[in-house]
């Protein structure tokens, strides 16, 4: 893809503040997507076994006082509530692709900034649900990571964590999707935040993996506008992502070429993803964070309260 840089005087590309307040607004929204995204069809395997001890959490006001650990509190002072592996509810497995394809912006921002904030989004609502969420940013291999917990100090690492991410590296999805499989140890829920420029055939074996040990992944696939419409008039200089080469073309002479080879190339994506009952969503970095969420979160809402495709 054409490699270039965000305007000068590009804003801060950390995690707004004011981005992560219009997240939050998402809540309403989250509190109908616990029947059914976040936790309806997502509950442990184990329910309805034999109760087993899953973890502690900080008591909150509400929680019934017969399930506070006495005997933390005697040792420590610390209010803390037993949950049950029949009761814990979505375990959510955030994947960011950190690749040096995703440093392409042809606006303030590049496609790593957009897939920060999508997943700080989707982090900062499980973990106000009191769920599990952890973090493996990747290039060809799990590049950094934060294991799956839960709390404010939870979120905090996560943020932290994306906000630090630099693009770098060249992209092994297929990979990357095949080792996480074979380290999670607990059924969830799988977004998957990538340009997804990579060979399909080792993407879908990875993605068939995670489905097939009973996760369930969610394929958002951001891309800036200029790779969908390559929009160029002058004289281009590519520069060839990844390791690629360099040369000059004259980018009308290319365009519809490339136009017919990247929609086929995501065409293709989301036909293997339907085929797999996984969803999928192509992203354009220029639409609102907050809006891409809440309409995906309420469309799966909807969806799971009918139970249609």
């Amino acid at each position: 893809m054409a490699n270039g840089a965000a305007s000068a005087g590009a804003a801060d590309r950390g995690l707004d503040p004011k981005i992560i307040d219009r997240i939050s607004g998402l809540e309403l929204v989250a509190r109908t997507i616990v029947e059914g995204f976040l936790a309806g069809s997502h509950r442990s395997p184990h329910r309805g076994s034999s109760i087993e001890f899953a973890q502690h959490r900080q008591y909150v006001p509400g929680d019934e006082l017969r399930r506070v650990d006495w005997k933390v509190f005697a040792r420590s002072d610390r209010l803390v509530v037993k949950e049950f592996i029949e009761e814990t509810n979505l375990a959510c497995h955030l994947l960011v692709d950190g690749s040096e394809s995703m440093s392409y912006g042809s606006l303030d921002w590049n496609k790593l900034d957009y897939a920060r904030w999508c997943a700080a989004g989707l982090a900062h609502l499980t973990l106000k649900r009191r769920d599990t969420a952890g973090l493996v940013i990747f290039d060809e291999e799990g590049r950094q990571k934060v294991a799956p917990g839960n709390g404010e100090a939870q979120l905090l690492a996560m943020i932290t964590t994306l906000n630090a991410a630099e693009p770098g590296g060249q992209t092994r999805i297929g990979a990357v999707l095949d080792w996480f499989a074979s380290r999670l140890t607990r059924r969830g829920i799988v977004p998957i935040f990538s340009d997804f420029f990579d060979d399909l055939d080792t993407i879908v074996k990875g993605l068939e993996r995670l489905v097939h040990d009973g996760h369930e992944p969610i394929l958002f696939q951001i891309v800036d506008p200029v790779e969908r419409s390559f929009a160029f008039e002058r004289l281009l200089r590519l520069d060839g992502l990844e390791g690629g080469g360099r040369r000059k073309v004259d980018p009308r002479a290319l365009r519809e070429a490339y136009i017919e080879e990247f929609n086929a190339h995501n065409e293709r994506l989301a036909r293997h993803a339907r085929s797999l009952d996984i969803d999928y969503l192509l992203i354009d970095t220029s639409q609102p964070v907050d809006q891409v969420l809440s309409t995906y979160l309420a469309r799966r809402s909807a969806k799971s309260k009918t139970g249609g495709a």
